[in-house]
């Protein structure tokens, strides 16, 4: 069991920074600055600076904010585990 959740933390870990690594390249694309990007997502400069180095754990709500003001889109997939034996 206590493996199981090391493997769950790890796989969040992951999650994170390739979350914020796609919030980066998405607006440096856009060529959109950190404070341009806060204040029409409604959030703030160090908020955004954590998710994009993988820092932070953002809410779902944030998350789509900031998806929304860079033209980018929030699936949320669940996967179903088989419980080990």
């Amino acid at each position: 069991m206590f493996v199981f959740h090391i493997f769950i933390l790890k796989s969040h870990y992951r999650v994170i920074k390739m979350v914020g690594k796609s919030i980066k390249e998405r607006r440096k694309t856009l060529r959109v600055t950190q404070p341009q990007v806060a204040e029409l997502a409604d959030i703030s400069v160090n908020t955004l600076y954590k998710i994009e180095r993988g820092q932070a754990n953002p809410t779902l709500e944030t998350l789509t904010k900031i998806a929304d003001v860079l033209g980018m889109e929030v699936i949320l997939q669940v996967k179903n585990f088989q419980k080990l034996k």
